[in-house]
């Protein structure tokens, strides 16, 4: 995770959005957010990433319809700030959520019934910052698939900063999505972790 300063006049209020757009322009294929006021810049995904992102999409092909689609990397704009949005790694929305935009192709958030990050290099973002962000925006389920702990987190019933039910599903078990997210999911832990590794 790397977080970039802007210098500007003490009067004179940063434009965050003008400069992450400065900033996307500067650094194609980084993936530029804005969480608690702070300008979060993530270099690309490695294939193991996106290897995993492919297998929860083929898992997750029930939940493409016309009730809810999965979406990648598409924006959720946050409650936090003025300005916040973060872009997780896939979405389960509700399939009418083109018409809820909310700022800067982003999303409201009542429209997320699912928010899923697959940690790399910043994963502390992952599993901090990005915890008390989606549980603001009181997306129902966030779940990680944490590669570098090797474990995954299922984090359901959002209070404020926080989620109220944390479960961690290590190698060897299965979890199964919470019905809310509109189909009923298993995942395999040890089939994630193991399309994740380097």
């Amino acid at each position: 995770m790397s977080a970039a300063a802007v210098e500007h006049p003490l009067n004179d209020e940063p434009d965050l959005l003008e400069e992450a757009d400065r900033i996307s322009d500067r650094l194609p294929g980084y993936r530029v957010e804005i969480i608690g006021g702070v300008i979060i810049v993530s270099p690309p995904a490695d294939g193991p990433h996106a290897q995993v992102l492919t297998d929860l999409t083929l898992a997750f092909r029930a939940l493409h319809g016309e009730r809810t689609r999965l979406l990648q990397a598409v924006g959720v704009w946050l409650p936090d700030g003025p300005s916040d949005f973060a872009i997780p790694d896939l979405s389960i929305v509700d399939a009418d959520f083109c018409e809820h935009e909310a700022e800067y192709n982003c999303y409201d958030p009542a429209v997320f019934r699912l928010v899923l990050e697959v940690t790399s290099s910043n994963y502390r973002n992952d599993l901090r910052t990005k915890v008390a962000a989606y549980a603001n925006a009181k997306i129902p389920v966030y779940l990680i698939v944490d590669r570098k702990n090797e474990r995954i987190h299922l984090l359901t019933e959002p209070t404020a900063n926080g989620y109220a039910t944390h479960r961690v599903f290590a190698p060897g078990e299965r979890l199964t999505l919470p019905d809310s997210v509109g189909a009923e999911v298993e995942l395999a832990v040890d089939a994630l972790l193991t399309a994740g590794r380097r």
